[in-house]
């Protein structure tokens, strides 16, 4: 790993090439997050986000455990995570109670789950782009049983992800949805043994980071964008995006590699 790596008090950054790794390192807590630690992880997505170097981001926990939510215990302190309404309307980049939850950002991220992934620590994992998870991770909405709402886009994104029967399930019961059940829902895009999942999930993240970014991250955003259009308005801006790339040069560089004879037969470009 590394040619660059920091860390704070709770938060680890680690750069690997075009690969930034976050790291939620509060593992006496279950890597639940504070408001300085939401704070902290913010940060790091936007400042991943602006390194014109880095093409994708992975999201981790420490030591065994993805993250257990808002940290409960850290509201009697005044260290609690702020919950705000923007009365504008302008939520879309604002600081999230668990942190980067409001970003939208250019670069993809991939979840490495280990352990649980629950309330707030869910609401991570389906943020990201992509979740990796070991075969004993646990995924669910606990805070259920404590009246804790979903206000860091659970509501919203995990419906979106995998189908509104399937999110009712966990939102309502707050049950234990384990890897294996994940994956056959769509909540998990990889399964993979325990203690692999960042291994996996940086691998992956060099894969994304080796094609043409421009295409990728505008397909990417009119994936995103399309949510709430009228299929002709997200027709339109499918195009647009399209048209775009196209005019970037890119297409027509991919175009020329493969007349030479680069990934022919499904092999890589």
């Amino acid at each position: 790993m590394s040619a660059s790596e920091s860390q704070s008090t709770t938060v680890g950054v680690q750069t690997d090439g075009p690969v930034r790794i976050i790291t939620i390192n509060r593992p006496e807590r279950r890597n639940a997050v504070d408001g300085p630690t939401a704070q902290l992880l913010y940060d790091a997505f936007v400042d991943a986000d602006q390194d014109p170097a880095i093409s994708v981001a992975v999201l981790t926990g420490a030591d065994g455990v993805f993250c257990a939510g808002a940290d409960l215990k850290a509201v009697a302190t005044g260290n609690g995570n702020r919950v705000n309404a923007d009365p504008a309307g302008e939520i879309i980049g604002s600081l999230g109670p668990m942190g980067p939850t409001r970003l939208l950002l250019g670069i993809p991220v991939i979840a490495a789950v280990e352990g649980f992934a629950v309330a707030g620590g869910l609401e991570l994992a389906v943020w990201c782009d992509l979740r990796v998870a070991a075969d004993d991770a646990v995924f669910g909405v606990f805070c259920r049983r404590w009246g804790v709402p979903l206000i860091d886009g659970g509501t919203t994104r995990l419906p979106r992800l995998i189908g509104q029967s399937h999110a009712a399930d966990m939102i309502l019961t707050g049950r234990e949805v384990e890897a294996s059940e994940a994956q056959a829902i769509g909540l998990a895009n990889r399964v993979v043994p325990s203690g692999q999942s960042l291994e996996v999930a940086v691998a992956l993240a060099h894969e994304i980071a080796a094609l043409p970014q421009g295409c990728l991250r505008n397909d990417r955003r009119s994936m995103y964008e399309q949510h709430g259009l009228p299929l002709g308005d997200a027709l339109a801006n499918e195009v647009r995006l399209g048209l775009e790339t196209i005019r970037s040069g890119e297409t027509q560089a991919g175009a020329q590699r493969f007349a030479e004879g680069a990934g022919r037969h499904g092999k890589p470009a």
